[in-house]
């Protein structure tokens, strides 16, 4: 009997331990957050979901990443803030938060820099981008994988206006960085930093009378329910970043950090592209809701940009802008 219980315990060693060389990644999975202020309908998320099943797929389940949306682990400046404390693992935002502890990334916000989302994405590609992505690694550790084309983004207000004179005296939400506010500032309006989440509620209670965001963001933050009028003002065209947290890259093997860059871009360029073919939809279905779309004079809002918040005047170089303006 005891001969038999020795062979039994055996017999359970070794089944444990083949057990464990069978299947490596059974007691080494690590699971990620990923954190977004978007909400579910829109492809930041529905596409992010999609990447974190990719990455459990081709690591064999090793990374087990969990998407959370709309704010549920804080405001942008909270996840931005999270990689750096390990409160989460992944983001996607814009690299303007990035632009606080790297301020050369905030050029992307410059007024009217990009000529269209085609030219954004080559500035992603490009090789002064690049160099900004290593120079913030090397400050923070952070690794930024994929760039998302977040869209143009327009003035929606109580009232309509065709120009840059039109805005004046506008208290208009925008986010807390320099960039967002130089042309409200440059056309007498007064931005005001409203944390994402809450601005539905501020226009509707009317401590602001403005926002600006792209037209798909309009349509999902549901802002056209509390605004009349939509003017098509372009004044930046915007971007998302998928970053990921110091603690999960430099544990990362080569191979590893590869698959999550190759993923991680396979889910902007899907992502990119729905955006793109819903702004083109957009206009006429904000007509259709009753709203004013009003076609304006760009270039009085540019000239007054370029007037009043000179590229130097934000911190920026005019060698970052001109191989921006270069790239293809």
């Amino acid at each position: 009997m005891l001969r038999k219980t020795h062979l039994k315990v055996l017999a359970g060693v070794v089944t444990l331990a083949f057990g464990m060389i069978a299947s490596p990644f059974a007691f080494a999975q690590q699971k990620l957050k990923w954190a977004h202020v978007y909400e579910t309908s829109e492809p930041y998320h529905t596409e992010s979901v999609w990447a974190a099943e990719e990455i459990k797929k081709r690591s064999n389940g090793k990374f087990d990443i969990q998407v959370f949306p709309a704010s549920t682990l804080g405001k942008e400046t909270d996840i931005n803030q999270g990689l750096t404390l390990a409160t989460v693992d992944m983001i996607i935002s814009g690299p303007s938060f990035a632009a606080r502890t790297y301020p050369r990334f905030g050029i992307a916000y410059y007024p009217f820099i990009f000529r269209d989302g085609d030219h954004l994405l080559a500035y992603s590609k490009s090789p002064v981008f690049q160099e900004m992505v290593n120079e913030f690694r090397a400050k923070t550790g952070i690794q930024v994988t994929a760039y998302t084309y977040y869209g143009a983004r327009h003035t929606t207000s109580q009232k309509a206006f065709t120009n840059c004179e039109g805005m004046k005296g506008l208290k208009i939400r925008v986010p807390d960085v320099p960039a967002y506010r130089a042309t409200p500032e440059s056309c007498g309006a007064n931005p005001t930093p409203i944390a994402f989440a809450e601005v539905y509620l501020a226009l509707q209670n009317g401590t602001v009378d403005a926002q600006e965001n792209p037209l798909t963001t309009i349509e999902a933050k549901k802002f056209y329910e509390v605004q009349k009028a939509i003017m098509l003002t372009g004044h930046i065209v915007d971007g998302l970043t998928t970053q990921i947290a110091p603690h999960v890259w430099s544990k990362l093997s080569d191979a590893e950090k590869a698959m999550f860059t190759d993923v991680t871009r396979q889910a902007a360029a899907r992502a990119t592209a729905l955006i793109k073919k819903r702004e083109t939809e957009l206009v006429d279905e904000f007509k259709k809701k009753g709203l004013q779309v009003v076609n304006v004079d760009r270039k009085s809002f540019q000239d007054a940009v370029l007037k009043n918040k000179p590229l130097e005047s934000l911190g920026f170089t005019r060698a970052d802008f001109d191989k921006i303006q270069a790239a293809k």
